[in-house]
């Protein structure tokens, strides 16, 4: 297989041979060893756009999934620092630096307050060991912070410059991650312990969670740093503070904050017109916090399946950073619920349906999620409107009130 080694082609294929090799029962192993046989080096790069190759041409995410899952192994020592612009990890308050700081904060908390106390649990099935891994284990659920800040204020930014499957991809290890971190902590809180069954889960789930640090310092952060621009930069960081910190704190702010009073002016010169509607005019001051103010959150995604628009109110129901504004709506959504987004989309392109519901259970509250086809008078299609709202105090309601009181 040396002849694949010359070209980015030839090395596509070699990695699609080496994942069909996983399928047919190699071991991550052997699997290293058949890929530093061929390969001296791979950039960054280079694994993003074999990825994104491999999903174009119709391999399932889950498959290119099983690669990221053992990029870990097959590629450590192996990635090249490709990137030669200045090292904005070490640079305090940049999201690169935050990235790192709560990547290393992660990896601290599990040598020091997971990783003992398991080995002692195992030996000893004790008491203090038992509230103690539950201790850790609360904590390292703040990564979920930490995972966000990645999917929603970086992957979009991938997503502008092409990049969309190694997103997806690191995407749905996320989830499984959320998923098994979860389920331990159930384990740690049940009645009926299974000792056995607990340790096996949480190195499993922290074995996990440093394979996908590595990949993040390794591989996510230096294609960031080689593909974003300054401005883009920015633009994260102003969204940052829509996230609390995962295990750090007193966080500088990196990007220069533009000056309030050319803010005001800028908002004073674009609200002075009157917009004329169906019944009556309103200025964009009072559409801006009308809009702000209704009960619920709404969400326009246009023709194009961008979104477009969202309200800022005061309690917001789902996660709405300003840097999903003209994502694509299937990007942001995570990979086993995508297909009933694009259903939804297509039912009301096709003029199938004009109206799609759905509540959920969630948070001790409970969700009433709408989502209306938007028309012109001509009934062509310009786009959807999801509205969520809590409607548990809705439900609450009994008797009459007619009286302030």
């Amino acid at each position: 297989m040396s002849e694949f080694i010359n070209n980015s082609d030839s090395r596509k294929t070699l990695l699609k041979e080496l994942i069909k090799s996983l399928h047919q029962g190699k071991t991550v192993d052997e699997v290293k060893v058949e890929f530093q046989k061929h390969f001296k080096d791979v950039s960054t790069t280079e694994i993003s756009s074999i990825e994104q190759a491999l999903v174009k041409e119709g391999l399932p995410i889950e498959d290119v999934q099983r690669l990221c899952d053992v990029h870990a192994s097959v590629f450590e020592g192996s990635i090249s620092e490709i990137h030669a612009q200045k090292d904005f990890t070490k640079l305090p308050g940049h999201p690169a630096n935050i990235l790192v700081l709560e990547n290393n904060a992660i990896e601290l908390l599990i040598s020091e307050e997971i990783q003992p106390y398991l080995v002692s649990f195992e030996a000893k099935h004790d008491n203090m060991s038992h509230l103690m891994l539950r201790v850790g284990l609360d904590r390292l659920t703040e990564i979920n912070h930490h995972y966000s800040k990645k999917e929603y204020l970086m992957f979009p930014y991938l997503e502008k410059h092409g990049i969309t499957a190694p997103p997806k991809v690191m995407w749905g290890v996320d989830d499984e991650i959320r998923k098994e971190i979860k389920e331990c902590v159930s384990l740690l809180s049940s009645i009926q312990i299974q000792p056995t069954e607990i340790v096996l889960k949480i190195q499993s789930a922290i074995q996990k969670v440093k394979d996908m640090i590595f990949k993040e310092n390794n591989i996510l952060i230096p294609l960031m740093l080689e593909t974003f621009s300054y401005y883009e930069w920015i633009k994260i960081d102003q969204s940052m503070p829509e996230y609390p910190y995962t295990l750090i704190q007193n966080v500088p702010s990196w990007a220069k904050k533009e000056d309030s009073q050319q803010q005001t002016e800028e908002l004073t010169n674009t609200s002075n017109g009157e917009f004329t509607f169906d019944a009556g005019t309103l200025s964009g001051t009072e559409i801006n916090a009308i809009f702000n103010s209704v009960p619920f959150d709404m969400t326009f995604v246009d023709k194009d399946d961008n979104v477009k628009y969202f309200t800022q109110g005061k309690e917001r129901i789902f996660d709405r950073p300003k840097t999903i504004l003209g994502r694509n709506v299937s990007m942001c959504h995570p990979p086993q619920s995508v297909h009933v987004v694009e259903q939804i989309l297509n039912d009301f392109k096709s003029g199938k349906k004009d109206h799609e519901d759905f509540w959920i259970r969630m948070k001790g509250n409970f969700i009433h999620i709408r989502y209306f086809a938007i028309k012109d008078p001509q009934g062509n299609y310009l786009g959807t409107l999801e509205v969520t709202q809590n409607i548990l105090p809705i439900t609450q309601l009994d008797g009459e009130k007619r009286l302030v009181k």
